[in-house]
């Protein structure tokens, strides 16, 4: 099913859509140099979580899925399965996993759990949070699928 249109605000209807890293290229990569850019990014980082052989889910928001011809970065949450652990990363993929360092090195916005260690809620909900705006309307978000 492809990707719905933006609505009034540029933004994704609610709710967690789900494509392939191509089917979101094609939408929204390359209709700009900035995004061109970013793009490159967000695919070093997809290889690299995908590398680790623990990569559960992939999640997309913020600007980068929105109309916005020049989105500054990406933002990403990254599900690892429970097994996953630092020490056994390879050193370049272990950035992916300190947000500071993820921004500097990447250029991009990561945020990272193991379902296991979710303090309240259940992972549904922790994903869902991530719709909600700064002034508390709710956008559509990407999870990428295989």
């Amino acid at each position: 099913m492809p990707l719905p249109i933006f609505n009034r605000f540029g933004d994704l209807p609610e709710g967690l859509h789900q494509a392939t890293l191509d089917e979101v290229i094609t939408r929204f990569g390359t209709w700009t140099a900035q995004r061109r850019t970013v793009t490159a990014r967000l695919r070093r980082v997809y290889e690299l979580a995908v590398g680790t052989g623990k990569l559960e889910r992939f999640i997309i928001f913020g600007s980068y899925v929105t109309s916005k011809s020049a989105p500054n970065d990406v933002d990403i949450i990254l599900i690892m399965r429970d097994d996953f652990s630092l020490m056994t990363c390879a050193p370049e993929a272990a950035k992916l996993f300190d947000h500071a360092q993820a921004d500097a090195e990447f250029g991009v916005s990561i945020f990272w759990l193991r379902p296991a260690f979710l303090l309240r809620g259940t992972l549904t909900e922790f994903i869902a949070h991530w719709q909600l705006k700064r002034d508390h309307t709710r956008r559509g978000i990407i999870e990428v699928i295989s």
